[in-house]
């Protein structure tokens, strides 16, 4: 099959994928992805963005952005059944307009979805972002969170996003994470996502303070693993079934690898760098429910591709270095479902 051949194909699924009546629904999908690198085609002399345009090495058009947003569109519906999800949290977002683009020039239009954005400070322009389906959500709050030390390592990072919102009669709080990355080697940053574990940790004791039963929910691209000290120790968020103390958070993500290895690939290995930790008030309210067996890693077929010199798939990126490779990103989308009982 020829590239053009193929091309074609993969956007008229994309558009012929006609979502079901959610009148009736009491159920509500939550989705996280890392779209790698989502940049519009001109140069922000503010920011490190100047490989993704046009003239330089990636030669980053408005065809090629096009073409990725009719994927992440394909990504999103296909993870959501056929349904609109009914909020989905972003990483590597480079500013408003590309979020506009992606709710008004593919089919996500239909959904009537709310933006929540910032520009953060991260060097290379990328952010946190949040859609809502604002005929399913009614929003309460937003506030973003700064990720950033001065001390002997100083560094800004993306900012985390605090949402609140209603789901029915219930408050929820959302917080959307990209921590910092692993470049310049694991063990050099690994107090960077230490410092962005207890940030977002004395945001959950705020809350907790309040209310010791309130609903939260964790979303974001960690770059690092469930078993990590960031986790386990700081954020005090336990593999479930966790424990029965209300004040510690339960991982998720440690029962997808039934169903997947990983979200994202290195070397050969896959590890689960993208995850959903929830309040434990959430797995046993019965109001608003999450059940833990649901959802999980979206592996499907056309997110992967062979990986050369290793046995097994990797996620279909859009580069691979700075030659042009057609697919959307390096991680897969992972969500969870949350049940309104009537």
């Amino acid at each position: 099959m020829s590239q053009k051949l193929k091309w074609i194909l993969i956007i008229l699924s994309a558009y012929l994928i006609q979502p079901t009546p959610v009148a009736a629904q009491r159920r509500y999908t939550v989705i996280f992805y890392n779209v790698e690198n989502l940049f519009d085609t001109t140069d922000d002399p503010a920011t490190s963005d100047e490989e993704f345009t046009p003239q330089n090495n990636h030669h980053w058009t408005r065809q090629r952005f096009e073409n990725k947003l009719k994927m992440i569109y394909k990504s999103l519906i296909t993870a959501g059944e056929g349904q609109f999800p009914d909020l989905i949290g972003l990483a590597e977002v480079e500013n408003r307009w590309v979020i506009e683009q992606l709710v008004s020039q593919t089919p996500l239009y239909k959904g009537s979805y709310g933006i929540i954005h910032k520009e953060s400070p991260d060097p290379r322009g990328i952010d946190v972002a949040l859609l809502y389906r604002k005929d399913r959500i009614k929003p309460v709050d937003y506030e973003f969170i700064q990720v950033s030390d001065s001390g002997k390592e100083a560094f800004k990072s993306r900012d985390i996003l605090h949402f609140t919102g209603l789901l029915g009669k219930e408050k929820i709080h959302f917080f959307v994470n990209h921590w910092p990355s692993r470049s310049g080697g694991y063990i050099e940053t690994r107090e960077k996502r230490n410092i962005a574990a207890a940030i977002l940790r004395s945001s959950v004791d705020s809350l907790m303070k309040k209310d010791l039963q309130t609903n939260i929910l964790i979303m974001g691209d960690f770059n690092a693993t469930p078993d990590e000290k960031c986790f386990i120790s700081t954020l005090k968020a336990l593999p479930y079934p966790g424990n029965t103390n209300s004040l510690f958070l339960i991982n998720l993500s440690n029962l997808w690898t039934r169903y997947a290895e990983g979200t994202i690939r290195n070397a050969g290995q896959w590890e689960i760098f993208d995850q959903m930790i929830c309040s434990r008030n959430l797995l046993t309210n019965k109001a608003l429910r999450i059940l833990p067996n649901e959802g999980g890693i979206c592996n499907f077929n056309f997110l992967l591709e062979p990986d050369p010199g290793y046995l097994g798939k990797k996620p279909f990126r859009t580069y691979m270095g700075p030659v042009y490779h057609g697919g959307v990103s390096d991680h897969l989308p992972v969500k969870i479902y949350i049940t309104e009982n009537p």
